[in-house]
């Protein structure tokens, strides 16, 4: 590593894409070309079809491995807005057209860093899924990729700009809880979210396996893996880093933290023993510099039992219903306790995606930048850290 922090296959990479940053100059009244790279169940082509016309984006190209999700996000973009993408199989062609100015990637985990460093030194403004990252070197090489770049870059936690979040991040700002002290959520299911994907019928014929695999060893075609690649940990953590990394993120969002200083974690295979890889049942502990500690947990095996509440001197706020307004409830015997009746004061926000859309002609930070992003991987790697190792995990934000 550099003193910069930028390594030399970074360097490289930014050398031999450097061509390819786009020169043109966008006036108000420009048509905006974007890309939506994986096309899958997140349904992010829907979501860019939905402001679309009033952002003045053109859904110019879709791209996946697999044939069924390029035809379908196709289909969709015409239908809903009249105009036919060019369908692509390798993001690398993607990043290679100097007319695409922004590109959406909601492709599975292990891709994310690889593609957003190659989209960011590519000149392109870039909205990246989360988890933003599987271990700590690809992280930091990602984030400094970024950091180095004037692009506009979102991450794709999207809980933080629903309103009922903006509301209570103000409510929060303005003491309406006293002192945060412990914030807890409970997130479960009667089956792990991989084996709903995992169902999807896929033939090794309509799929580039090894554009799928990146950089992980070569193998022979494995329809499960490709289909339900949640469950495995070569291409997804767990929970820990899929649902873990919205609670997280939410946690800094409303607090103002930004890394826990320990981890705990412990879990496993429990409930459904079969051949995939990813636990069904984690618990993670996380202790806040700030002064409050954190509890995830989730647990595949029951859908009972879901919560997600912030534990106050003055009160609880319950955000288990997170895209409604979320409820107070005063504490006992605290002088300043919330008054009964007492309600979270509405907040105008703007959808994620369209606040994305609309950063890439304002050039201003989005709602959840690459520094949120950082934020929550290093909680969630933390936390998956300390349940492989079996140990606490410490971090140090000035050593990263």
């Amino acid at each position: 590593m550099s003193e910069s922090g930028i390594s030399r296959r970074t360097f490289a990479a930014a050398a031999s894409l450097a061509a390819l940053r786009p020169e043109r100059i966008l006036g108000a009244n420009d048509r905006l070309r974007v890309a939506v790279i994986g096309c899958g169940g997140r349904g992010l082509v829907g979501e860019a079809l939905e402001f679309a016309r009033e952002t003045n984006v053109e859904l110019a190209v879709v791209c996946d491995t697999w044939r069924q999700h390029r035809e379908k996000a196709a289909a969709m973009t015409k239908e809903a807005l009249g105009s036919e993408p060019k369908m692509l199989v390798h993001y690398q062609d993607v990043l290679a057209m100097k007319d695409i100015d922004a590109a959406i990637i909601a492709t599975p985990d292990h891709q994310h860093c690889t593609m957003l460093g190659d989209a960011i030194r590519a000149g392109k403004d870039v909205y990246i899924e989360k988890p933003l990252a599987m271990n700590m070197k690809e992280l930091i090489e990602a984030v400094d990729t970024v950091k180095n770049s004037d692009r506009v870059v979102q991450v794709g936690t999207q809980v933080r700009s629903f309103a009922s979040s903006v509301a209570a991040r103000a409510f929060v700002a303005a003491g309406g809880m006293g002192r945060i002290f412990k914030i807890e959520q409970s997130r479960n299911s009667y089956r792990p979210y991989w084996h709903s994907y995992a169902e999807r019928p896929v033939a090794e014929s309509d799929v580039d396996w090894k554009a799928f695999l990146m950089h992980h060893r070569p193998r022979p075609w494995n329809a499960d893996q490709y289909a339900g690649w949640y469950g495995y940990r070569d291409f997804s953590l767990g929970p820990q880093t899929g649902f873990m990394s919205h609670f997280v993120d939410l946690v800094h969002y409303v607090t103002g933290a930004k890394f826990p200083s320990r981890v705990t974690a412990t879990g496993g295979i429990y409930r459904w023993k079969d051949q995939r890889t990813a636990p069904d049942t984690f618990e993670a502990l996380l202790e806040y510099p700030e002064g409050f500690l954190v509890r995830y947990n989730t647990t595949f095996g029951t859908d009972s039992n879901n919560f997600l509440k912030f534990f106050g001197t003055r009160g609880v706020m319950d955000a288990t219903n997170w895209d409604k307004p979320w409820a107070l409830i005063g504490q006992r015997g605290e002088p300043d306790a919330i008054a009964p009746g007492t309600q979270i004061p509405e907040v105008e926000s703007t959808p994620h995606m369209k606040n994305f859309l609309e950063c890439l002609r304002t050039r201003k930070q989005p709602n959840a930048p690459i520094d949120a992003g950082y934020q929550h991987a290093v909680a969630c790697l933390m936390a998956d850290e300390a349940w492989v190792r079996g140990t606490r995990m410490i971090y140090d934000p000035l050593k990263r």
